[in-house]
């Protein structure tokens, strides 16, 4: 009799700890964004977040959080409750680069949150100014180096990809730019348009519909090949800065200790979600390529990165502004 009591106690016990996740989601879903709206990070979120409802059966809101590159927000899901309620878009900045650049970060990404699945892949773009007498990144490394400390570049915050690229592009290139770092991508890319900074080394979501309409131009792409979304427009190695390299991404994360049944459930659907033709169309017209992945794969992608750009800060010697 006392060991059925005790077998009773423990299959309660189980069924109470399987309960949360059998019934998720019961109530919306956030996922937190790193920057104010307009920026790509955002424009991913929201692109995503309506089908992602769709398949959970609840609505999934975009919680604009900006600061800190990023680390405000990423600070927050890694202390919410682990329930699968507070996801977080991360990207390569607050996952990967603000680690090393950072000496006090309140949260470790590989001990503080769980990866459910990579996102989107994406290519910076070298953008300029139409004021700016460079047309080439070749005319623009001229022109840096006849006004050094002059030039600036805007990013959507310190530790972030475009902060980055811009370092990188300084140390290979032998120039002196003045970092102007902004709440997120969209504020960069006005201050932009208005002639308030020079240059910038922008995700293309923000920065192709610019580009597009004349405001900004483009010099370059930082990956090591040329992008689909702008065939036509070298890379920043093929211009002249060789064996120059930055790519950009964004990832599903959540609140370390999520249980498995609940990352799984939110990869099947945000994978599903991502694999949809009509959704990689609206993210293709935004230069973002979809990239799904499992939460293992996520993972060995994040400790990858990770050691990359400890590497590359180092090299640098990027600090935060």
């Amino acid at each position: 009799m006392k060991l059925k009591r005790i077998a009773a106690t423990l299959l309660l016990a189980a069924c109470s700890v399987g309960a949360p996740a059998q019934d998720f989601p019961a109530k919306p879903i956030h996922i937190v964004v790193g920057f104010a709206p307009g920026g790509g990070t955002d424009i991913a979120t929201r692109i995503v977040a309506p089908r992602l409802a769709e398949r959970l059966g609840q609505p999934v809101i975009v919680d604009n959080r900006p600061g800190a590159g990023g680390n405000l927000a990423t600070e927050a899901v890694a202390k919410a409750a682990p329930d699968g309620y507070t996801l977080l878009m991360g990207t390569i900045a607050a996952l990967a680069i603000n680690p090393s650049l950072y000496r006090n970060l309140s949260y470790d990404p590989l001990r503080d949150l769980v990866p459910i699945s990579m996102g989107v892949s994406l290519a910076n773009v070298v953008v300029v100014h139409p004021s700016l007498p460079a047309r080439t990144l070749e005319e623009l490394v001229a022109l840096a180096r006849q006004q050094p400390g002059k030039l600036t570049y805007s990013s959507s915050g310190n530790g972030t990809a475009g902060h980055l690229s811009g370092a990188l592009f300084e140390s290979m290139a032998g120039v002196n730019l003045v970092h102007v770092p902004y709440k997120s991508g969209g504020q960069a890319m006005t201050d932009l348009i208005g002639g308030q900074v020079n240059l910038s080394f922008a995700a293309a979501p923000g920065a192709i519909p610019q580009i597009k309409a004349g405001k900004i131009r483009v010099l370059a792409v930082t990956t090591r090949n040329r992008s689909a979304f702008l065939p036509d427009v070298p890379t920043v190695s093929e211009a002249g800065i060789k064996g120059y390299e930055s790519s950009n991404w964004y990832g599903l994360v959540g609140p370390a200790r999520l249980p498995r049944a609940i990352v799984d459930k939110v990869n099947a659907a945000f994978v599903e979600t991502l694999k949809e033709p009509a959704i990689r169309e609206k993210l293709a017209l935004q230069g973002l390529e979809a990239a799904p992945s499992t939460p293992e794969e996520f993972a060995a992608f994040l400790r990858t990165e990770l050691i990359k750009w400890a590497k590359v800060v180092k090299d640098t010697g990027s600090q935060p502004d």
